[in-house]
């Protein structure tokens, strides 16, 4: 499975609309869950302890492609082989 653009714009400006209103990291990672139940992986960290650059960058979170394909899930820059997404939360000060 291939993440458009589109798709992709879609999940950030839901994650941005949540987040916005308060949401909590978890809450907003179920609400993409939930929105989008063919991904294969949805999770979430602190952008602290991701060692890989962004797929894009949004106003208080990063947003990183999952390649799940094979047997590990990787971090791809690539939508093409995308079939999920890690939700990064920024600390205020970042």
């Amino acid at each position: 499975m291939a993440l458009s653009h589109e798709r992709i714009d879609g999940i950030a400006a839901l994650a941005n609309r949540l987040f916005a209103e308060g949401g909590r990291l978890d809450d907003v990672a179920r609400a993409v869950r939930a929105a989008n139940t063919d991904l294969k992986t949805v999770t979430t960290a602190h952008a602290s302890v991701m060692a890989e650059d962004p797929f894009r960058e949004e106003a208080g979170f990063d947003l990183h492609l999952v390649d799940g394909n094979n047997h590990c899930w990787v971090i791809t820059d690539k939508p093409e082989l995308a079939t999920g997404v890690v939700i990064a939360q920024r600390d205020a000060e970042d």
